[in-house]
């Protein structure tokens, strides 16, 4: 009989965990502060999201990288049904 997993969703994480998302490096040629963005929203829920944007902007990372296509982090998950509060977390940390 298989051990049941714990499910974690909804557990707080601490801040270091908030900043493992920081770590994460392209593959490809996207932008390494789009795809940072990119996993933390993917990755975070959006309380956690707000304070890793604390943690990127510190990092000195940009919130209006682009990619190839020119498209930015707003632009590349507008249409998606969740992210919304996540868009607004982003507005209100490029001031």
């Amino acid at each position: 009989m298989r051990k049941e997993k714990k499910q974690v969703i909804g557990e707080d994480i601490d801040d270091d965990a908030v900043r493992l998302f920081l770590q994460p490096e392209p593959t490809d040629d996207t932008p390494p502060s789009l795809h940072k963005l990119i996993k933390a929203y993917r990755g975070l829920r959006v309380d956690d999201f707000g304070r890793f944007l604390v943690f990127f902007k510190e990092a000195g990372y940009d919130l209006g990288a682009t990619d190839a296509k020119g498209q930015d982090f707003i632009a590349m998950i507008a249409d998606q049904r969740q992210a919304q509060p996540y868009i607004e977390l982003v507005r209100e940390a490029r001031g």
